[in-house]
């Protein structure tokens, strides 16, 4: 895939428990974009779907000893017994050529439920370790990745040197450490700043500055950070 060409396959990762939150707006406009432009577009509503966010020994058969969840991950990728749920996103992750997570930003972070996510999901030996490095040499290299956020404060908030800190500073652990960790190029966050404090007005016009982004994802590459 080169740099003007736009994937084809997206998988949206959405946490948010209010099916009517500006979030959930949001990511459906998203969705409505992106298979607008041509994508085929699967949808995962993490609390809707229950899913269990807890890396544990259970996720796998006996354990002796001590637990070692990447070790385990990995033997479970090697022998094919990952639970079912897993391996089903696993393969959803592996097949789509863009990964959007959805969510609120929560204590300057991802909701736990999404965190989890990632914990089952990214499993060592299927997209890093193994037979896999990590960044340029990760399993989803080629790949590329992004993250649509709402915040409860002001885009002056979140300003460099603003009341709460630089935007990027808090989308840095998820950028590097979860994503490019992985192999993905990650292309700039779409965030709605304070939408629970927008009239409604300017939540729709929010709303259209999303579709926007979304429809013009082929040239993300170049594009600024995007912040509506």
């Amino acid at each position: 895939m080169d740099a003007t060409t736009p994937s084809k396959s997206a998988l949206i990762v959405h946490a948010h428990p209010e099916p009517g939150s500006f979030s959930t707006s949001q990511m459906r406009v998203a969705a409505e974009e992106l298979r607008r432009s041509g994508h085929s577009v699967r949808v995962v509503d993490l609390y809707a779907d229950g899913w269990a966010p807890v890396l544990d020994r259970h996720e796998f058969g006996p354990v002796e000893g001590h637990f070692k969840p990447q070790a385990e991950q990995r033997k479970a990728v090697r022998e094919g017994t990952l639970p079912v749920e897993v391996r089903a996103h696993l393969d959803a992750v592996l097949d789509a050529d863009l990964l959007v997570l959805s969510f609120p930003l929560w204590w300057f972070s991802v909701p736990a439920i999404l965190k989890g996510w990632v914990d089952r999901v990214f499993a060592m030996g299927a997209v890093f370790g193994g037979d896999h490095g990590v960044f340029d040499r990760g399993a989803l290299r080629g790949k590329r990745a992004m993250v649509l956020v709402t915040t409860g404060g002001t885009a002056e908030s979140f300003a460099r040197g603003g009341s709460v800190g630089a935007m990027d500073d808090f989308l840095y652990h998820i950028r590097r450490g979860m994503l490019e960790f992985v192999g993905y190029e990650v292309l700039p966050p779409v965030v709605t700043y304070g939408p629970a404090h927008m009239a409604d007005a300017d939540r729709s016009a929010a709303l259209e500055a999303v579709r926007e982004a979304f429809a013009t994802l082929g040239d993300a590459r170049a594009a600024a950070p995007a912040a509506v």
